[in-house]
């Protein structure tokens, strides 16, 4: 392999034979840049590159030089950093105020994922918190003027999104949880975006769980969704409509406030229909009301089937109780966002002018869409 003039030639790991500069560093010397370079037989700008810019490098250079630090105990000087590179390699997010109940313990798993990729990056995640859009973007302000951070995560994307607006006019790298949606409620059509993001397909989750429940026997499946604007929960309830409709059958939804006794409520008013046989909720939280409607009428009307409950999230809530659901994959979703954040934070990296050129409408540079993943138990598996 040629290297570059001034770099060291990557020849793979140096010889193990004992050395002077060995024999200092078990005597308390502490590792240097170059030390961690002439073991791994890489270069200083290499090793660099691995601790800074880590996508630069090849996944074997990067173990190597990943397995060297580790051994030789080498720590980055972080303050030396941040003055040669005037950048704080810290990455905020706003941690919504009502982030309780399930959907809390989705956005912990997110955040624990997002933290752990991020430390793998070189990078800290800054966690604060806002009332509302307004006031987040007033934080943003103050974070950059005072370089607390170099770029942000969002999350709770929603229509007409002013945090997005601000962030693309500033120009400050940043990458969203979910899409931007249409105004207009169009789950076919959402929103033309330049900004990076990465999010869960919920049309193809919601589809798979309502097909899994046709193959069992079931014919009439109701939806428990949220009411209609939601992005995420329309998205969901298009991927149920869907498969009702291509396989004949009519598509019904009850719709509810998030909430435990508000699926409960919605559930019971499905279940008012005897041919009801299985309930697609839009969420773990609305399926846990819907778990228990469903046994209040097997002791009330013993006669009826069983009803089948799915719920989508995944949460350790659904796992506990035996509910079939749909897992988000958050690690893979926090991995892709770091992944479409680090470009954007490069050393001598350009955000680009994402005002002054036509959206595009799918960029597979900076849009993911992770698939996610059917959980089935014993909720969703009745006699028919």
């Amino acid at each position: 392999m040629i290297g570059r003039p001034g770099d060291d030639v990557d020849e793979g790991p140096a010889t193990r034979d004992t050395t002077r500069e060995e024999a200092e560093m078990r005597a308390g010397k502490k590792a240097t840049m170059a030390d961690v370079a002439e073991r791994a037989g890489v270069s200083r700008q290499t090793v660099s590159n691995v601790l800074n810019t880590p996508a630069k490098v090849l996944p074997d250079t990067r173990a190597r030089v990943e397995a060297v630090i580790a051994e030789l105990g080498y720590q980055l000087n972080s303050a030396a950093r941040q003055l040669r590179t005037q950048r704080s390699f810290v990455v905020g997010m706003c941690v919504p105020p009502a982030a309780g109940g399930i959907s809390g313990q989705v956005l912990d798993r997110f955040l624990h994922a997002l933290t752990a990729k991020a430390q793998e990056s070189g990078l800290r995640v800054m966690l604060f918190t806002a009332a509302d859009d307004s006031a987040q973007i007033d934080q943003y302000g103050r974070l950059l003027s005072t370089k607390s951070v170099d770029g942000f995560v969002l999350t709770d994307s929603h229509p007409d999104d002013a945090r997005v607006v601000w962030l693309d006019e500033h120009h400050v790298p940043f990458v969203s949880f979910g899409r931007p949606w249409a105004s207009d409620g169009d789950t076919e059509r959402p929103a033309a975006s330049r900004h990076a993001w990465v999010d869960v397909d919920g049309r193809a989750g919601a589809r798979d769980v309502t097909e899994r429940l046709m193959a069992a026997g079931h014919k009439r499946i109701v939806f428990l969704g949220w009411p209609l604007g939601s992005g995420v929960g329309d998205d969901r309830y298009a991927g149920y409509a869907a498969a009702m409709d291509a396989a004949g059958l009519d598509a019904v939804v009850v719709r509810a406030t998030e909430g435990v006794s508000e699926g409960a409520g919605a559930a019971a008013q499905a279940l008012d229909d005897p041919e009801v046989t299985a309930l697609v909720a839009v969420s773990d939280a609305l399926a846990l009301g819907a778990l228990s409607a469903a046994r209040e009428m097997a002791l009330t009307a013993p006669e009826r089937p069983q009803v089948a409950v799915t719920g989508f999230d995944n949460s350790p809530v659904a796992a506990a109780v035996d509910l079939t659901s749909v897992d988000q994959r958050t690690e893979e979703v926090a991995s892709a966002a770091i992944d479409l954040l680090l470009p954007q934070l490069a050393p001598g990296a350009q955000v680009p002018d994402r005002t002054a050129r036509p959206a595009a409408m799918h960029d597979a540079d900076r849009h993911v869409l992770i698939q996610p993943r059917l959980v089935e138990r014993a909720s969703s598996r009745t006699d028919r």
